[in-house]
């Protein structure tokens, strides 16, 4: 496969689903230099469950720590450089499922990486680069 693959690590984070919530997360995290390079989120029954992409999960997650923010899984990655044309998702996810191994979180960065979560992560990223 002719494409960069490499880790990466995805924060989850749970929030109060009220207006000025996901702003104070951003303020927090742009004032502690935290960039975001992915993100993902969803709302449901009052809550939003929020994906973040960082380059450094320790400051980011004192930063969220220290603004009471609720920080519930860090874990590391795997971030796939795609070509936007029909096709790519499956074969990805169809050489992962061959291997046995099951994808449970995914997104797509702005800059056309897909953030792919799956275990064993170093397995996967072995799989996609033979």
């Amino acid at each position: 496969m002719d494409r960069t693959l490499r880790y990466g690590y995805d924060l989850t984070v749970r929030l109060e689903d009220k207006l000025g919530t996901l702003a104070a997360l951003g303020e927090a995290l742009g004032a502690a230099g935290v960039n975001i390079d992915g993100i993902c989120g969803v709302t449901s029954d009052g809550e939003g469950l929020l994906h973040l992409l960082v380059e450094d999960p320790e400051i980011a997650r004192r930063t969220l720590e220290e603004n009471g923010f609720d920080l519930e899984v860090e874990r590391q990655v795997l971030l796939v450089d795609i070509i936007n044309r029909p096709g790519e998702l499956g074969g990805i996810a169809r050489r992962l499922a061959e291997a046995g191994l099951s994808i449970d979180l995914l997104y797509l960065t702005a800059s056309m990486d897909l953030v792919i979560g799956v275990e064993p992560v170093e397995q996967a990223l072995e799989i996609l680069r033979a």
